[in-house]
């Protein structure tokens, strides 16, 4: 055994990683039900909540690599699910939408995402949860390198 001042299960940030993981692999199998992937799902959500973004915008609000994202949105766009368009004329900037094939997508998608939600959270009650959120958020604005 190593010598260390905190057990894993002390260590909030291993603690955080664990739950994700869980949370994600029981997303991704019941977004298999619907045929969107979790980085689709994530760019649905973005789009559907934000409106239009640039790549650039939406790596960061979906927490995916701008490679990675340009991938996702390529096959995205050729299942019709998002159009780019450039911006103001300008090639350079593209801006990512929904069309309303991506739009009945995330309708179809995100009941399952509200469901995976309530079961990682099902031993909090309800003031538990929005204590819990309040504190995240607090975390997440107090490291955060962007705007948004």
């Amino acid at each position: 055994m190593s010598d260390r001042t905190e057990d894993l299960e002390e260590f909030t940030p291993y603690l955080m990683n664990r739950i994700m993981a869980r949370y994600n692999k029981g997303v991704d199998a019941a977004l298999k039900e619907v045929g969107v992937s979790v980085a689709q799902m994530r760019a649905l959500v973005v789009l559907a909540d934000n409106g239009p973004c640039t790549i650039t915008e939406l790596s960061v609000l979906t927490v995916i690599k701008q490679s990675t994202l340009s991938r996702t949105l390529d096959t995205m766009e050729a299942a019709a699910l998002i159009k780019r368009e450039s911006r103001d004329g300008d090639s350079r900037y593209r801006l990512i939408s929904l069309t309303k094939t991506g739009r009945a997508a995330y309708d179809a998608a995100w009941p399952a995402m509200l469901g995976m939600r309530d079961t990682m959270l099902n031993a909090l009650s309800d003031d538990e949860r929005a204590t819990f959120n309040q504190l995240l958020l607090r975390i997440f604005y107090d490291i955060r390198h962007h705007e948004y």
